[in-house]
């Protein structure tokens, strides 16, 4: 299955509720008005799109449209499309250019961290990276022994203390092993107590010191994981870690289990915050790299999955 249809199946849900519901909207209506710009804002914001995004989206809208002279109700969509694009490019790529390159995965428990971990793991792998694990997520066990069957699920190594353990001297034992054996990513997993608890942003902190003191100025990722499914929920998440942990991006799971897609677009506009990567199910080739325009055509063209 390629690209474009995993992604079209995953976001059945929302195209589904509510692209369905924009295109009978822009197929009864026979002229371009303002009532038609108020329609679709109302239907982005029951997507998850957020008011103010909504809000942006359906000014450059009008803009557009006034600017080229559209007239077509059906040629709105493919303006929308392009705005949509516009707004969540940029900054998609992880960069992973040095060795080692390190990428901190943190977010609440329940989100789906340990999994995307395993999933972004196996996907670096494929294309041709050494991937090191790291079971720097020390307060649970279970945590570690999931950490564990994803790391042999992918074929990479994974370096663990026992539970109770020190998880910055479980990272600066992951940097020490990177460095022996030429890794080139190590991935680092990270406690999912709630983001509001103030020794939590202090362990991250002190993970991220040794982190940066181990391998200097070389390329470290920060991407929170958000489940797709709390809608604008995870982006409210995304605000408060981002003020503590200095993120770089932000990996959205459980999309294929919601409707709430459009929260896609919130996080990016909203918070500055570019999506590394989405998940569309279960599967451990079912991580996907984020592509803007990919996204946008597999939201509003794809093929209906029944």
């Amino acid at each position: 299955m390629g690209f474009f249809e995993k992604i079209s199946k995953g976001l059945k849900k929302t195209k589904d509720s509510v692209i369905r519901q924009m295109d009978q909207m822009f197929s009864s209506f026979t002229k371009v008005d303002e009532e038609l710009f108020e329609e679709l804002e109302e239907l982005l914001v029951m997507g998850d799109v957020g008011v103010h995004t909504s809000e942006k989206i359906c000014s450059r809208l009008r803009e557009k449209v006034k600017r080229e002279k559209i007239t077509d109700a059906a040629k709105v969509k493919e303006a929308l499309k392009e705005i949509i694009t516009e707004l969540m490019e940029g900054g998609e790529e992880l960069n992973l250019s040095s060795k080692p390159s390190v990428i901190l995965v943190i977010g609440v428990n329940g989100v789906g961290k340990t999994t995307t971990i395993g999933k972004m793991a196996a996907d670096l792998k494929a294309s041709g990276k050494r991937v090191l694990m790291v079971a720097a997520d020390t307060f649970r066990a279970a945590a570690i022994d999931q950490l564990q069957i994803w790391a042999d699920r992918a074929g990479v190594d994974i370096i663990k203390h026992g539970e109770g353990a020190d998880p910055a001297a479980v990272v600066f034992d992951g940097m020490q092993a990177a460095k022996a054996r030429g890794v080139d990513v190590v991935i680092c997993d990270t406690a999912g107590r709630l983001h509001n608890k103030k020794n939590l942003m202090d362990e991250l902190s002190k993970i991220s010191r040794v982190i940066q003191r181990e391998i200097g100025d070389n390329d470290m990722e920060v991407l929170l994981v958000l489940d797709a499914t709390t809608g604008q929920n995870a982006v409210n998440q995304a605000r408060q870690f981002k003020e503590a942990a200095g993120l770089t991006g932000i990996v959205l799971t459980k999309l294929d289990g919601t409707a709430r897609g459009g929260v896609v677009i919130s996080i990016k506009d909203d918070l500055g915050i570019p999506i590394k990567y989405i998940g569309v199910g279960e599967q451990i080739d079912d991580l996907q790299p984020f592509d803007a325009k990919g996204f946008v055509d597999a939201l509003f063209d794809g093929e209906e999955v029944r």
